[in-house]
């Protein structure tokens, strides 16, 4: 069910990466949209922690199953179903939107193995970027303009908000928190209730079981809430599987877990 950024070296919605230089792309613009044609069919956007409390009003927060967990946003329960947004990519209703969703196209991403210098990226294949009037400037007089500026500065807190999630991963994964996921659903009309699996989640047991020392590091650096923000997020399964049913995209009988 809850799928981890996609491999083949690329991460989720990126076609290719290409640097922005001003040498190449100066005289190209940005542009914003209300149809985000890279959300069409996501079910599982990546999520950092600091998002926590904000998605936790909207989707069901889980965690991937990989050797290191990744926080998602759950907009479907199964596999190319996204409750919402819509088949052109506009979103149905106001909710909170994940920022990896938003940073695209733009990303930061070494240009070399050996560096460690992150550089503003995008994807060319992205029909928000190019050689055209409308739009905000990406350079001016050579420069980075101030719309390319608070790009990369989005950028810049998305990435250290990525490294404070894995930090936050670590913990739970150090205290073994984290255990297989499995919900159930029972829709009206059928006898057996739809079994979702593919996703790991807090195990409650073992949370009440830590020593007093350690939940209270926990408190003091910020880890309970974000642990109840998912605990409390897990409310929303029925109401996605609800709007699956209700959109006609489910739910389907056999549903698919993804490692």
């Amino acid at each position: 069910m809850a799928s981890a950024p996609q491999a083949a070296n690329l991460p989720l919605f990126y076609q290719d990466i290409m640097p922005l230089n001003s040498r190449d792309h100066a005289n190209w613009h940005s542009r914003t949209t209300d149809n985000a044609k890279w959300m069409v069919g996501q079910h599982a956007i990546p999520l950092t922690a600091e998002e926590f409390v904000h998605a936790s009003r909207h989707y069901p927060i889980v965690f991937s199953i990989a050797d290191q967990p990744v926080p998602l946003a759950l907009m479907g329960l199964n596999e190319g179903v996204n409750t919402f947004f819509d088949e052109t990519g506009k979103l149905q209703e106001p909710v909170y939107v994940p920022a990896y969703a938003r940073r695209y196209p733009f990303m930061l991403a070494k240009l070399t193995p050996e560096t460690e210098e992150l550089s503003l990226c995008f994807d060319p294949s992205s029909d928000l970027l190019g050689e055209f009037e409308d739009g905000n400037a990406l350079f001016v007089d050579g420069q980075p303009s101030e719309s390319c500026k608070a790009t990369l500065d989005f950028c810049r807190h998305f990435e250290e908000a990525g490294f404070r999630t894995t930090q936050f991963v670590e913990e739970l994964m150090k205290h073994d928190l984290l255990m297989d996921g499995e919900v159930a659903i029972q829709q009206q009309g059928n006898d057996q209730p739809f079994i979702y699996r593919g996703f790991k989640m807090i195990d409650q047991e073992k949370l009440r079981d830590l020593r007093g020392d350690v939940l209270r590091s926990m408190n003091q650096n910020g880890m309970l809430p974000l642990i109840f923000a998912h605990l409390f997020s897990l409310e929303h399964m029925s109401e996605v599987f609800g709007r699956q049913v209700q959109q006609g995209k489910g739910p389907i009988p056999a549903p698919v877990g993804a490692a």
